[in-house]
């Protein structure tokens, strides 16, 4: 799934591409991208208006129209955005083409057909659509060690079940949470509640280092990620822990284990992130105890709760 890294990547490519040019049509040909709301309400909603900035929140694309109207997207599990021309032979499963007055066209490919966009009238109206959804932006300077300490003060949930809360913290993800706690070198099934405040200012900086390194690699392409001219990302070569069960670890050479956490396949080196005690009665002791060396199934096979997508004001 692509996360914050991926996004703001593509953000950063087609931005210069995009703004301000005219979104003369929006024409989605899978209904379920927009659904409940038909598809020709987007269109009306967004066409011949001026893309005066191109934002990203979390994990959501933000197109910004003139007359405060906002195109929101969200790649889901394998959603991408390309960047072609007129004339140019369509690539696969696209669902949405965003045809722009530079002749240029923006399709939302997306095999797995879970992505979705929704048309949010007024900023009061965006606003509040992310304000019910996602916490504080990581890479923003309001995400300090206190503020990180304020949010997992009296919370018992593994640190790795928290870091993917996407309404405390927004935009981070498996990979990037994997790879940000061995930074902090904190086991992943340490409840988040129980780190002392150095703890909570190295995992601070280490998810904001984790998250800058995957967007100087141009995002992870380990399965369907694509930066808009197509080109793979790089930091798949770059990874620490994630996927590398088995391998020895880059700081003292045990091999890296896979386990779950927060339902989700989770690598870690128990020897540089020791494990938690378990305690008695402690309803993660048990439930998160198995590792294995091998790649197991992962919740990505399983599809997510869908998002309601309505055009609001």
């Amino acid at each position: 799934m692509p996360e914050l890294p991926e996004v703001e990547t593509i953000r950063l490519h087609l931005a210069p591409r995009v703004e301000g040019h005219v979104l003369e049509r929006l024409v989605i040909s899978d209904p379920r991208w927009s659904e409940p709301a038909p598809p020709h309400d987007l269109h009306d909603a967004t066409a011949g208006r001026r893309i005066e900035r191109l934002a990203r929140r979390g994990k959501y694309i933000v197109w910004e129209l003139d007359d405060d109207v906002h195109l929101v997207m969200h790649l889901r599990m394998t959603g991408n955005l390309l960047l072609t021309s007129t004339g140019d032979e369509p690539p696969p499963y696209g669902r949405v083409r965003l045809e722009l007055s530079s002749g240029e066209h923006v399709l939302f490919t997306d095999p797995r057909r879970f992505g979705t966009g929704v048309v949010l009238l007024g900023s009061d109206a965006r606003d509040g659509y992310f304000a019910s959804r996602l916490g504080v932006e990581p890479l923003d300077p309001e995400f300090t060690p206190e503020a990180l300490r304020e949010l997992a003060r009296g919370r018992t949930a593994p640190v790795k079940a928290f870091l993917l809360s996407q309404e405390r913290i927004a935009g981070v993800g498996n990979i990037y949470a994997d790879e940000a706690l061995f930074r902090a070198r904190i086991h992943p099934l340490r409840p988040v509640g129980t780190l002392r405040r150095p703890q909570l200012a190295a995992l601070r900086d280490a998810v904001v280092d984790s998250l800058n390194a995957g967007i100087d690699a141009r995002g992870a392409s380990i399965d369907d990620f694509r930066n808009p001219d197509g080109a793979r990302g790089a930091f798949q070569n770059r990874f620490q822990v994630y996927g590398r069960a088995g391998e020895p670890c880059m700081r003292c050479g045990r091999p890296i284990v896979k386990l779950r956490a927060a339902g989700r396949g989770t690598y870690v080196c128990e020897r540089c992130q020791p494990r938690p005690r378990a305690r008695s009665g402690s309803r993660y002791a048990a439930s998160n105890s198995s590792r294995t060396p091998s790649r197991s199934a992962s919740s990505s096979s399983r599809k997510p709760p869908r998002e309601r997508s309505p055009i609001t004001s």
